[in-house]
């Protein structure tokens, strides 16, 4: 058993921090909007009155939160977890930052003798729950091999992929191929229904052709129900996306599909469809209003 703290209990932080419990560790949590605290509170976690009080007395440290923003302040402002973690303790930030911010953190960390890693996640609410969690971590390997057991507490994989930023830089990659996706299934949802197709046969067949996939059997239904209530939150897909277009012109390569599909996410952010599903999308490309 670790002493582990964790920082960001939303959607999926929630559900990764109780895998954790449930795992036998000894928590202790901090959120910025405390009423999200209740449900570990209920059963007996420890709460924080910041991330560096999280990070003071644990051996390992678990992060999950919305975008870079958040992370450089609970990371490394004047109360986050790099400044008053121990020596040796080792920080996974599950958060899906811009590489050059992993890099950043990680070298911080290391000046004061900490191991960080970025440690991103594929998979979305159900995944949380369910403990089928998909780890892409950059990092030393001393330090992965030492957070294995904590990593197989949440998820079913774990993959080091490089070091530092690697694993921030290959998520990066999947929500782009993830949005892409989902912006194709948006075009080709409203060409099935305006041609009068049978949406439980579109969603059948197009989930055992050659682009069947688990997107096409999640969220093709949703959009053919008008379902939009988020497994994985628009304005979160819009942000990533805007991250790898970023990264792309780091690295000098031409991603026009990738900026054309950002764009559209953009519109729909600014649309107010933020909250809801990234295929939600769909309303923004037929102008639907949203249900509800």
């Amino acid at each position: 058993m670790s002493t582990i703290g964790f920082v960001g209990l939303g959607a999926m932080g929630s559900r990764m921090a109780l895998n954790l419990h449930q795992a036998g560790h000894k928590l202790c949590v901090w959120n910025r909007d405390r009423t999200k605290l209740t449900p570990l509170l209920d059963k007996g976690i420890a709460p924080a009155d910041s991330p560096a009080a999280v990070a003071r007395d644990a051996e390992l440290v678990v992060s999950m939160v919305a975008d870079d923003i958040a992370s450089r302040e609970v990371m490394l402002g004047a109360l986050g977890v790099v400044g008053a973690a121990a020596p040796g303790a080792i920080v996974i930030d599950s958060s899906t930052n811009s590489p050059a911010l992993a890099r950043e953190i990680a070298a911080a960390a290391a000046r004061r003798g900490v191991a960080y890693l970025d440690a991103p996640v594929l998979g979305s609410i159900a995944q949380a729950q369910n403990r089928e969690l998909v780890f892409v971590v950059g990092g030393e390997q001393a330090a992965f091999d030492q957070a294995q057991p904590v990593l197989a507490a949440m998820g079913r994989l774990t993959r080091r992929v490089g070091p530092s930023g690697a694993g921030a830089t290959l998520k990066l990659v999947n929500n782009m191929l993830t949005g892409s996706v989902t912006a194709a299934l948006v075009e080709a949802a409203q060409v099935a229904e305006a041609a009068g197709l049978d949406r439980a046969a579109v969603s059948e067949i197009l989930g055992e052709g050659a682009a069947g996939s688990r997107l096409v059997k999640t969220k093709l239904p949703k959009i053919f129900q008008r379902d939009f209530t988020p497994q994985f939150q628009l304005e979160l897909m819009e942000k990533d996306l805007r991250y790898f277009v970023a990264l792309a012109q780091e690295v000098d390569r031409a991603v026009p599909l990738a900026a054309l599909v950002r764009s559209q996410f953009h519109a729909a952010r600014r649309a107010q469809l933020g909250k809801l599903d990234s295929c939600a999308l769909f309303l923004q490309a037929t102008g639907e209003k949203a249900p509800g």
